[in-house]
């Protein structure tokens, strides 16, 4: 069995409602973590959210693309 090459130590804070703020290795400042759009549509959050973010699934998208 393979040995344990890396644990992301990452630490997520709720910050108000769909706001989350993230914690990432090698980042100097958190990142935000909101909805926006059709996605906030999906989670019955106003598609006006005061405080459009990228969510999650946007980051995954875009770390698998690059």
């Amino acid at each position: 069995m393979s040995e344990i090459a890396y644990v992301s130590q990452v630490l997520i804070e709720r910050v108000k409602g769909v706001l989350r703020r993230a914690y990432l290795p090698a980042e100097k400042e958190p990142v935000l973590f909101g909805v926006h759009g059709a996605i906030a549509a999906h989670y019955g959050v106003s598609p006006d959210v005061s405080e459009p973010h990228a969510t999650t699934i946007d980051y995954i998208v875009a770390a698998a693309a690059g």
